[in-house]
């Protein structure tokens, strides 16, 4: 008898034992896998696509940050269970978007989501024309500006999602909009070095309509376009001397060495003057060390905003002194400009960098596009 139940016993403890460590395979496998977004050009963010969402992380948010911002997107009709702990989450589909940025209004038509903006600062600046007819129409509504955002409307119009920015990591407003339950995210495209890096932040935000494979199509075309042209100026046997910039408040502003419009001048094939500078934003110059460097230079491209010669010398008489000047080889990207006074160069440019390296080559070595007409600079006389 006692042989039966030690029997018993034993034959019970290895079913028990079976049955525990078979257990887990009964268990769905957990979802741990996923797709990254191939970036070519772009340095400050990444995508992770999973099943049921994306993992969106900024990493240049604004420049020298050393900070990171982590956004969940989970996909229409999918919930998100996991870990979201310094993250913000964003449940898709995005019916309504506020944007703070006029370079993302070309993002939004190129990914056939514009319909969904409804509120934008200072739309006057907007110079697309199908975005300004729904500004026309009333489907748009001008939120004052960006520092002084219109939050009584912004919360009457309850977007599923603000895109904003931060020049320095002080974004007090969008921390106000935060606290009212409406999701923001950081577009960092602006501290780009390469102009085809700035234009691949149409994937992040494709990212928040599901529309990764239109911008990759997209992109793709921009970016061929781009390395297509600056394969057609290499073939030059000389590169004009360049520099660009022009005065803010006695302060000449000019590209830095390692900004993309300095990449710009160098795909271009040309020599500008302040290629070996390191700085990646801007140099913050007198009028008098410019003119020293730059006084016999042939050609100046980027002399800020200025509508006409007559426009420059009313603001400083020195400007006449540059040889460009006197040869009236003086180019400003004032050749579009929007019905309300926003120039089209600021909106799609950062998109089109291929439409600007275009601009910079026909101007510098006409011979290569002898047909091309400039679509952003123009000639000032």
């Amino acid at each position: 008898m006692r042989c039966i139940v030690i029997f018993t016993l034993t034959l019970l403890l290895l079913i028990a034992c079976k049955k525990t460590a078979t257990a887990p395979e009964s268990l769905p496998p957990k979802v741990t896998s996923f797709k990254p977004t191939p970036l070519a050009y772009a340095k400050g963010f990444s995508i992770k696509d999973f099943p049921t969402h994306k993992i969106i992380t900024v990493t240049s948010p604004w420049p020298k940050s050393t900070q990171s911002f982590k956004y969940i997107v989970v996909k229409p009709n999918q919930h998100f269970t996991g870990n979201s702990k310094n993250a913000t989450v964003i449940q898709l589909p995005i019916k309504k978007i506020v944007v703070l940025s006029s370079t993302l209004i070309p993002a939004l038509e190129y990914l056939g989501v514009d319909t969904t903006l409804v509120g934008f600062p200072n739309t006057k600046y907007i110079s697309s024309k199908k975005t300004r007819a729904r500004i026309a129409q009333g489907a748009v509504k001008d939120l004052n500006n960006d520092l002084e955002l219109n939050m009584e409307l912004l919360l009457e119009l309850q977007p599923d999602l603000v895109i904003g920015f931060s020049v320095n990591g002080h974004h007090k407003k969008l921390n106000q909009i935060e606290k009212f339950g409406i999701p923001v995210v950081l577009n960092g495209a602006w501290t780009e070095s390469h102009p085809l890096g700035r234009a691949e932040w149409l994937k992040f935000v494709a990212a928040f309509f599901d529309k990764a494979q239109t911008a990759d199509s997209i992109f793709t075309t921009i970016a061929k376009n781009y390395e297509k042209t600056k394969a057609l100026a290499a073939t030059v046997k000389t590169k004009p001397v360049v520099f660009s910039g022009s005065l803010f408040k006695d302060v000449w502003n000019i590209p830095g060495g390692r900004s993309y419009v300095a990449k710009y001048l160098e795909d271009a094939q040309t020599s500008y003057l302040w290629k070996d500078t390191e700085a990646n934003g801007s140099l913050h110059l007198s009028f008098e060390s410019v003119l020293e460097k730059g006084q016999h230079a042939p050609l100046w491209i980027g002399a800020g905003s200025f509508k006409s010669k007559a426009q420059m010398t009313a603001q400083h008489k020195g400007y006449r002194y540059f040889d460009a000047f006197k040869t009236n080889n003086i180019y400003t990207y004032t050749k579009n400009i929007g019905p309300e006074g926003g120039l089209l160069y600021y909106e799609l440019g950062p998109l089109r960098p291929d439409l600007i390296l275009k601009d910079i080559i026909h101007i510098a070595h006409p011979e290569v596009l002898p047909h091309y007409e400039n679509f952003f600079f123009k000639r000032l006389d």
